[in-house]
């Protein structure tokens, strides 16, 4: 006897097969989406912190840098283009000559001083016992107040301080370190190199014992002296540590304010006035919220291009090292 009903059954299952299919491949799509959603709700309060305290404040201070506001009334804000960047950029503005010179300068000098001795010091602190206490020691300044810290060199800066002291015990007269135009400013950067050094000997500790031994060992096999072993192995495969303490180092110089607010206020006249001081005196001082929020913008570009060469800098075969 033949069997009519195989066929039937046969298109039954293969048009339950096919109905079936869709939905299994829409399944995924709604868990991959309750996924996203979920992940989203953990977010939620990142992304709000975000937006109240990043984003909002960022987009009024574009719309502060193209008006005239005095900080009081919301009402009072009136529209003023790109006249408050043509005032910082003009001819006989104070802002590129000194403010902006004087914060380059700043940021260059405290890199330079703190990277040089970061480096030594650790290199010094790899080849000693009880390394902790050393780098906790040196670590000491960066937990100490910026108030503390800038008050003290103040007075061992002074002509009876203990700088002067030493200079004068050495044959050499006092030196009147922050009241001298041509002194105030590297005075105040090595106060900075010095506070911020803990900081890069962590980094650069931490960098240096990433370094495989063999490599030194096969440069004492092969005669290399300190210096040799230094440059050819130690410097190299220590970039990506000074490519970070660089980066950082100069956005904390450029961005600098409470230290020389404590020790110099910006004086003798604008020797030592920087950025983030002009941006202070502009809106606090002034009540022109407008040129602030310009300069504001101004100093974001100089240290959007600053880190750019950096990074540009120490890229290595089309990767950063």
């Amino acid at each position: 006897m033949v069997n009519t009903l195989a066929p039937e059954t046969a298109g039954r299952a293969d048009r339950g097969a096919r109905s079936a299919a869709p939905a299994a491949a829409g399944r995924p799509d709604r868990a991959r989406r309750r996924q996203t959603a979920v992940a989203y709700l953990f977010l939620a309060p990142t992304l709000l912190f975000f937006a109240v305290f990043l984003f909002l404040p960022l987009g009024f201070a574009l719309l502060l840098s193209m008006s005239h506001w005095t900080g009081f009334d919301l009402g009072d804000i009136d529209p003023a283009g790109l006249d408050n960047f043509a005032g910082l950029l003009a001819d006989g503005s104070t802002f590129l000559t000194p403010v902006l010179t004087n914060t380059l300068l700043y940021a260059l000098g405290t890199v330079a001083l703190s990277l040089t001795g970061s480096v030594l010091v650790a290199t010094c602190i790899d080849k000693l016992r009880f390394q902790g206490l050393w780098r906790t020691l040196y670590f000491l300044p960066i937990v100490t107040t910026v108030v503390a810290v800038g008050n003290v060199w103040k007075y061992m800066y002074e002509p009876g301080g203990l700088v002067n002291g030493v200079l004068n015990a050495l044959g050499i007269g006092s030196v009147a370190f922050l009241q001298d135009p041509g002194t105030a400013l590297p005075s105040v950067v090595v106060v900075q190199a010095w506070a911020s050094v803990g900081t890069a000997i962590l980094v650069l500790t931490a960098g240096l014992k990433s370094i495989p031994g063999s490599y030194y060992e096969a440069a004492a096999l092969d005669g290399a002296g300190p210096v040799t072993v230094f440059l050819r192995i130690t410097l190299p495969l220590l970039r990506p540590s000074l490519l970070f303490v660089c980066v950082t180092q100069f956005l904390t110089g450029l961005q600098s304010f409470a230290l020389i607010i404590v020790m110099t206020r910006g004086g003798p006249g604008d020797a030592t006035a920087v950025a983030a001081l002009e941006m202070y005196r502009q809106a606090f001082s002034y009540g022109d919220w407008g040129t602030a929020s310009a300069a504001a913008f101004v100093l974001f570009l100089v240290v959007l291009a600053v880190t750019l060469l950096q990074l540009l800098l120490f890229r290595r075969k089309g990767e950063d090292a």
